[in-house]
């Protein structure tokens, strides 16, 4: 009982002066109660840990096999004077030919397989994020009016959402497509698609400008959007509208909520080793107008408030000679996947309310098992990317209290030796902030990345990227982290070795990290999405 205390939080709402009744002219409040995030540092599952360090023993077998025959080498070599190694060698080759050629021969082998079997190095040549013409530009009080003249909500869902948008850390600049105000009660197939053209074209066509190529160089193309899915897909619009080539390796990703960005990499990536010598595309985009719920379940009505459109567009590479002209190249790709659960499986679910209206119902469980998932993917990632001195402290913390397990069993006549002996057997909490330079945290809602720093002990520095996009441009899904990402770049932070985490989750329940390291330092870009407003932040997100 007391675990689940932790995970509430309490808040005193002032409801303003009652209008009527018995209490009317005096002032009422209300409490709120809400989950947050569980501190999900604090426990650690040894199943995970295994996981990432399994991991890095199967990447890092051949460095591990290395100093142990340079050290074998130089004791054999170094009880040799200089003549007496030049005369061992050349009375081998003199009356022992045969062998000499074969330890050659061997050799060669052994190096060519190597460099055969290891994985190709994947770039990232660069990336454009969509920004949407200024007539759809919208503040948090004309979406609401707006979507009173809509005729579609009643008083109170508009007031509910009136009253998320004032804590959502959203601000008056964000996008949001016209026919979500239109008379119909749900967006036609005929709207989705000319929302999603429009985004998605307009990426590519920056994209494709940026890094001079053309549509029929790209060999694989994976386009990501989770609740708009026509029949043909959106991956066969953007084949049919560049007349890409006949063999591309196309795929369409749906369903698969706002982390599905990296598993689209994830993805191009796999294609990309599998097919050398070539480029890949990864679009990600969301139809804003198919999450727009008209009913009054107010857990459908939250997507109202957050969603806002965007779209990504991101060039990848295998190809070594890229490796000038790149921007990133890409490191490690870690998933977690809680959908075993039940109450993962449905915390994001589409469904129609009792009225029949679709909608996207959001668990009130939501951070809770978010919690979770996080807390599961950054175990595993651990051992990947934290420097050896972390590794190593964390490692033999988390031996200790395997082999030593606490045996003090708390009383009530001895609390004080309790609390210590539970000091004594908490973890080591590794510092990530000593892996990465750069945190692009997928931009949900102001609360969730509120709970992420405190749990991760980061800055408001680090998280200024994601509060930045979610001001600016709301939560633009599977997208976000790549206007994160720009958002840095404008600011001109990237350097040369840099390392970028990119951490989204969503429905599934998922959540997933990218990690990319710089190759050089990163100019300050001259397009768009932030180049008229970077100077204006950070502000008082």
């Amino acid at each position: 009982m007391a675990g689940e205390h932790t995970l509430l939080s309490t808040e005193i709402v002032n409801r303003g002066v009652e209008a009527s009744g018995p209490d009317a002219g005096s002032l009422t409040f209300s409490v709120r109660v809400r989950r947050r995030l569980p501190d999900f540092l604090q426990s650690v599952n040894l199943k995970y840990v295994k996981l990432g360090y399994h991991y890095l023993i199967s990447h890092a077998i051949y460095l591990a096999t290395i100093p142990v025959l340079v050290l074998v080498f130089s004791a054999e070599v170094g009880s040799l004077s200089r003549e007496e190694l030049w005369k061992k060698m050349w009375e081998e080759t003199s009356y022992d030919l045969a062998t000499v050629l074969a330890f050659f021969g061997v050799l060669v082998f052994t190096i060519s397989v190597y460099f055969m079997s290891r994985p190709r190095p994947i770039y990232l040549i660069d990336f454009a994020c969509y920004r949407p013409s200024d007539d759809l530009k919208v503040s948090n009080e004309e979406l609401i009016e707006q979507a009173r003249k809509s005729g579609k909500f009643d008083e109170d869902s508009l007031a509910f959402q009136s009253r998320i948008l004032k804590t959502s850390g959203i601000g008056d600049e964000t996008y949001v497509p016209k026919t979500i105000f239109s008379p119909s009660n749900c967006a036609t197939m005929k709207d989705g698609r000319a929302e999603t053209s429009t985004a998605m074209f307009a990426a590519l066509d920056e994209l494709f400008e940026k890094c001079r190529i053309r549509p029929k160089d790209v060999g694989v193309l994976v386009v990501n959007c989770s609740l708009f899915n026509p029949t043909p897909s959106l991956s066969a619009m953007i084949v049919n509208h560049y007349k890409m080539r006949g063999n591309i390796l196309s795929y369409n990703l749906g369903g698969m909520g706002c982390s599905a960005g990296i598993i689209a990499i994830d993805l191009a990536r796999d294609m990309l080793q599998a097919n050398p010598n070539n480029y890949a595309v990864v679009v990600s985009t969301e139809a804003v107008s198919f999450t727009w719920y008209t009913g009054k379940n107010r857990s459908m009505l939250i997507p109202n408030c957050f969603f806002r459109m965007g779209c990504s567009a991101v060039l990848l590479s295998n190809r070594r000679r890229d490796f000038r002209r790149a921007k990133y190249r890409l490191e490690h790709i870690v998933r977690t996947h809680k959908g075993a659960d039940d109450r993962s499986f449905r915390c994001v679910y589409q469904e129609e309310d009792e009225q029949r209206i679709k909608g996207l119902s959001i668990s009130r469980d939501l951070m809770e098992i978010g919690g979770h998932a996080l807390k599961t993917n950054i175990t595993t990632l651990g051992p990947l990317v934290l420097p050896f001195s972390e590794q190593l402290l964390f490692f033999a913390a988390l031996l200790y209290r395997h082999l030593f397990p606490s045996k003090t069993t708390p009383t009530s006549s001895s609390s004080s030796s309790s609390s210590s002996a539970a000091a004594a057997t908490k973890p080591y909490i590794p510092d990530y902030k000593l892996a990465f330079e750069h945190f692009c945290i997928h931009a949900a809602s102001r609360g969730v990345l509120d709970q992420l720093q405190r749990n991760l002990d980061l800055t408001d520095k680090h998280l200024e990227a994601s509060r930045a996009v979610l001001h600016r441009f709301g939560n633009t899904s599977s997208s976000s982290i790549w206007y994160e990402l720009a958002y840095l770049e404008a600011k001109g932070r990237v350097r040369g070795g840099d390392r970028v985490w990119q951490l989204a989750f969503g429905s599934g329940f998922k959540c997933n990290s990218a990690v990319w390291r710089a190759v050089k330092r990163v100019r300050r870009p001259t397009r768009r999405p932030w180049l008229d407003c970077i100077d204006r932040y950070p502000v008082g997100l």
